[in-house]
């Protein structure tokens, strides 16, 4: 089964795709090369058939699996995709007490998640990835977002035709992320967006973590959350 593609960029050899996936249908994130196929992926969720079906229809080589936050929706199936395709996962090490406890996250919530496997990179402030393969070794940013989790991430790429930013479950349209889960903090999550998400060119697209897509400017205007 193919996922419903809810946005597209392209750029010279780059492809983004965006999708939602999964029980919470958390929407993922694919950077993919046209010539070598090398990919990361950003949240690649708990629903390990289908992320499958569209690495395969592509014929991807996945490197790195991003994750925006340790939640069995965002993160669930991770180990598994890890063992099958041999990408690293890469986390905020402070979540790492929520992934540790995949198992009881997806119990409490009646989910299927796959197995638990050992963090490959812990995500840093500022840190940068690409595809060094076609020369696109610094395209995406890491921005620490603590607030929804301590280790809550943001991803950050002006590659494109816009400046573009992966907000996880940070932020959303008209909305912020829950807080009252292990480790959330609405104190935090508040400053986190105004003091780094806020700054951002108004015209900076927004995934969020779920639902439709959203802007900065839109958001900075009329969320009433932050206005």
């Amino acid at each position: 089964m193919q996922p419903n593609i809810i946005k597209q960029w392209e750029r010279d050899d780059l492809i983004m795709e965006t999708f939602p996936i999964g029980s919470y249908q958390c929407n993922c994130t694919v950077f993919y090369s046209k010539e070598t196929k090398e990919a990361i992926i950003i949240d690649p969720g708990n629903d390990l058939e289908t992320l499958l079906s569209y690495v395969r229809a592509r014929d991807l080589k996945v490197l790195k699996l991003l994750h925006t936050h340790a939640h069995f929706d965002h993160i669930g199936q991770s180990g598994a995709i890890k063992d099958q395709l041999n990408a690293k996962i890469a986390l905020h090490r402070s979540d790492l007490f929520l992934f540790e406890a995949l198992f009881q996250q997806a119990n409490f919530f009646a989910q299927p998640v796959g197995p638990y496997r050992e963090v490959d990179i812990f995500l840093e402030e500022e840190q940068e990835f690409g595809l060094e393969s076609v020369g696109l070794q610094k395209f995406l940013k890491t921005m620490h977002t603590p607030g929804h989790t301590p280790g809550s991430c943001c991803f950050y790429t002006e590659y494109f035709d816009g400046p573009c930013l992966l907000a996880g479950d940070t932020l959303f349209s008209q909305s912020i992320g829950r807080t009252d889960l292990p480790g959330g903090d609405s104190h935090a999550i508040i400053k986190s967006i105004k003091d780094k998400l806020m700054v951002l060119p108004g015209e900076t697209s927004v995934i969020t973590g779920h639902g439709p897509c959203t802007a900065i400017g839109i958001e900075k205007k009329s969320n009433p959350f932050i206005c």
